[in-house]
């Protein structure tokens, strides 16, 4: 079992190892840019376990922003029986592809 950790971004959880391609809510930079994410809820290995209350003091997880998006469209329709009342709208979520690189902990 290599070592993982679980990150909290954008709201969620999120299980990583190292090398991991994840997509996540949208963050601000470019293509190549190297993020950090100090909120570590989590991390083991085969010797040892550790968790945070709520986050690892210290620990850090380290990844590179592959691209930025946006996701497949959604359709959101709503109406009113009898009264002539129809609404289209289409949504597009924005997303981060993130690859990670290092778990320090």
């Amino acid at each position: 079992m290599e070592k993982y950790a679980v990150i909290l971004t954008g709201g969620k959880q999120y299980r990583v190892q190292a090398g991991d391609e994840i997509f996540i809510e949208k963050l601000e930079g470019e293509a190549d840019d190297v993020v950090t994410f100090d909120q570590v809820l989590a991390v083991a290995d085969d010797e040892a376990k550790a968790f945070g209350a709520p986050y690892i003091e210290g620990a850090t997880v380290t990844g590179k922003i592959v691209k930025q998006g946006k996701g497949k469209k959604i359709r959101i329709i709503k109406h009113k029986a009898k009264k002539g009342y129809r609404k289209r709208q289409g949504h597009r979520q924005p997303y981060t592809k993130v690859v990670i690189e290092a778990i320090n902990a």
